[in-house]
């Protein structure tokens, strides 16, 4: 593994042109071919889990599974609602519904109980989640029916116009974070670098990268399927990677070029780069793909879209840093040297980073390096505390399935949700009781099911005005009751409507009958039942992630002690960005500064997401840093100068890399769903934690506490010339003339 980047970097700076052909060649045959296949989205099947996904599977068994529905509301923009003009409207909107296609059933216009408004209710064909793609012609007919009663307001909404107004939204703060990150990232590249040319190579190289993914994530969707955030993951590790992957090998290259002396071609300088750097470029990529490869342990189809989309990026990411990148380093190799030789007088007195010569620590990172090189017992002890108490609300730690009702208020669906629910509380939630049962006893279902509805009527928790509605199926054989709940579905009260249902009622009437199978889903039942079915199988998740980071580190060191060490860094690094999370999103301080709504819990996906996804990017600076202490060791330095060299070497470039993730991730917490800003802030911030924190300061007290001990079983050089050294003076005597 160690020659396979150079010997890949010789051929793609030697056949340049080539390389750069077929780089862009295979990018437009991904997108291509992904445009051609389409994608594969997930259906309602991938969904289901637990009692409530069984539930689910009975009534989709006896063709009673859910519908998408939609709403129309009716009422008057100011005043006393028109009873008359009203019910003339419901007709108009109505018979306008039947007309279309993609209707399945209109109901009757239902007055509420106040009088204030009429509701219409339209059911579309086709299964729960294809409503958002067809619900375009139902919001067009409503609109032309506001047109024909200008004195009434007629709006709509539904689970599929709040899903299309929740894509769209999505689309538009994902605009808005590329606006955010490119330029930043831009900047950042062309304070390291000093010269534009090179700065937007690591951008091109990862968007490029990004854009094979997005390809390549429409093919696999047809063996995995893609629930919808796939793209989302694919945009934000994409260009977080894609950036620090051909960072960590241009400033490689460029310290190969200083130490140089302009006296070696640029063929061999990325020859030289690629020993090193693309070695660590390869691990910390196989890093990423293993550690985020244990969320399809998860047995969760968002989490295994999440999973596909970020191992497509980073193996196209790595990639690209092996063959392309050597091509363009040595197309633009010529100039960058020139203008290397013009600036490197400043440089070496002090850069923009105000780093000292062109091997020290900069200025700032000098001083964060200082305590742990004077005092490195110490710094450790107090940079552990520091972490552990960062890392202590998250004992408070609270989940959420976060529901429809957590949504942005931006969405207009979502506002007309809010004024259908105030009009209709019935409509807020729903628990869905099914029984399945050989067909001769379906009166005898009937009856215990109905016993079970009067029972919830009775029950405060339960919306005593409505009606339970009984549906059953055609063969006899399964039966669904629906009972409406006057609770937001994340609430208290809804949750311990379901409580009640499930513990007494359910099993006092319907549960009680022989033969017959009964479970209860709905909107609170699947979001509980997914919450536990996460937290079921997040310790195996994280304890194979435990594993899989040991060996991973193990492998590319060769040091258990290294393998354990990584893993503690890693879990410090973890436990006190979710710590931070719990602090700032769990409370409602921080509503107003980051524009949010408190769901009073942390979304459930986001803590296992965030220790995978950080366990695979914190090795990103772990390889890059420990390789370059090791480049040290292996050298016969002692080991105290060999970290705090390989450090002060690497701070640079390690810094600029978190700045670049840091913003990348940064930019989600501008984003509208609350859930997506959870994980922007929690990755945001476990990133600076460990660039600043964990980097120089944990890892450099421990490595300098542990000696020699850290790099136990590895054996020091043999006298002569290492094998870097020996490949530098063959390219020497092969290129420089």
């Amino acid at each position: 593994m160690n020659q396979l980047p150079v010997r890949m970097a010789r051929w793609s700076a030697r056949h340049a042109r080539t390389a750069i052909a077929g780089w862009f060649a295979f990018v437009v045959l991904c997108l291509g071919a992904g445009i051609a296949a389409g994608t594969d989205e997930a259906t309602t099947e991938d969904y289901r889990v637990g009692e409530a996904g069984r539930a689910e599977a009975i009534a989709a068994e006896g063709g009673l599974e859910r519908r998408p529905v939609e709403h129309v509301l009716i009422h008057s923009a100011s005043g006393r609602l028109d009873a008359a003009a009203a019910a003339a409207a419901a007709r108009d909107v109505a018979a306008r519904m039947r007309a279309l296609p993609g209707v399945a059933e209109v109901a009757e216009p239902v007055r509420s109980q106040g009088g204030e408004a009429v509701r219409v209710s339209v059911v579309l064909k086709g299964p729960e989640l294809e409503g958002k793609k067809n619900v375009v012609p139902l919001l067009e007919q409503t609109a032309q029916a506001q047109a024909a009663h200008p004195g009434l307001i007629v709006e709509e909404t539904g689970s599929p116009s709040v899903s299309k107004g929740v894509n769209e939204q999505r689309g538009a703060d994902l605009a808005l974070s590329e606006r955010i990150t490119l330029p930043v990232t831009l900047v950042t590249l062309l304070l390291v670098f000093g010269s534009v040319v090179t700065a937007c190579v690591p951008l091109l190289l990862a968007l490029s990268s990004i854009a094979a993914a997005l390809g390549l994530s429409m093919l696999v969707s047809h063996l995995v399927p893609d629930a919808g955030v796939g793209t989302n993951m694919i945009l934000l590790i994409g260009l977080a990677v894609g950036v620090d992957y051909t960072l960590f090998h241009l400033e490689r290259e460029r310290e190969e070029r200083v130490r140089g002396g302009g006296r070696l071609a640029p063929e061999a300088l990325v020859e030289l780069a690629a020993a090193t750097a693309g070695r660590a470029v390869v691990v910390s990529g196989l890093a990423v793909i293993v550690s985020t490869a244990t969320l399809y342990l998860a047995s969760d189809v968002i989490f295994s879209s999440l999973a596909t989309g970020t191992i497509l990026v980073v193996a196209v990411a790595v990639a690209s840093s092996l063959t392309v990148l050597p091509a363009l380093l040595v197309t633009i190799g010529r100039r960058a040297e020139r203008r290397a030789e013009r600036g490197a007088g400043r440089r070496a007195s002090k850069d923009r980073f105000g780093r000292r010569g062109a091997d020290g620590p900069g200025r700032v990172v000098g001083a964060l390096l200082r305590p742990a090189q004077r005092h490195p017992a110490l710094t450790l002890g107090l940079s552990v505390l520091l972490m552990l108490g960062l890392a202590a609300p998250a004992l408070g730690l609270r989940l959420v399935d976060p529901g429809k009702d957590t949504f942005s208020r931006d969405i207009p669906a979502m506002r007309v949700h809010d004024r259908l629910t105030h009009a209709f509380p019935e409509l807020l939630t729903r628990h869905e009781v099914v029984t399945r049962a050989a067909p001769d006893r379906a009166a005898e279902v009937r009856r215990a099911l109905a016993d079970l509805g009067r029972r919830a009527q009775a029950d405060p928790l339960f919306a005593a005005g409505a009606e339970p509605v009984l549906r059953g199926s055609a063969d006899g054989r399964t039966t669904v009751l629906e009972l409406a709940v006057p609770f937001p579905a994340s609430s208290a009260e809804a949750i311990a409507s379901l409580d009640h249902l499930r513990r007494s009622h359910l099993p006092a009437t319907v549960g009680s009958l022989a033969g017959a199978e009964s479970a209860v889903s709905g909107d609170v039942a699947r979001g509980r039942d997914y919450v536990a079915h996460e937290r079921s199988t997040l310790p195996l998740v994280i304890g194979l992630l435990l594993l899989a980071t040991f060996l991973m580190t193990l492998w590319a060191f060769r040091s258990p002690v290294l393998g354990l060490l990584g893993v503690v860094l890693n879990l410090l690094s973890a436990a006190a960005s979710l710590g931070l999370l719990v602090a700032v999103f769990q409370g409602t301080w921080a509503e107003g500064l980051l524009a949010f709504d408190s769901l009073g819990a942390i979304a459930s996906r986001v803590p296992l997401f965030l220790f995978v996804i950080l366990f695979g990017l914190s090795m990103d600076y772990q390889v890059f840093v420990v390789s370059r202490i090791q480049e040290f060791v292996r050298a016969g330095m002692p080991a105290r100068e060999a970290v705090l060299a390989g450090i002060g070497r690497s701070a640079r470039v390690v810094t600029s890399a978190a700045v670049v993730m840091v913003t990348v991730f940064g930019a989600f917490v501008a984003l509208h769903l609350t859930e997506m800003k959870q994980m922007g802030f929690c990755l945001a911030v476990a990133v600076l934690l460990d660039a600043v924190v964990v980097r120089l300061m944990v890892l450099p007290s421990a490595l300098l506490l542990l000696r020699d001990t850290a790099w136990w079983p590895l054996k020091r050089p043999r006298p002569g010339p290492r094998p870097r050294l020996r490949l530098r003076l063959r390219l020497r005597r092969a290129i420089v003339g």
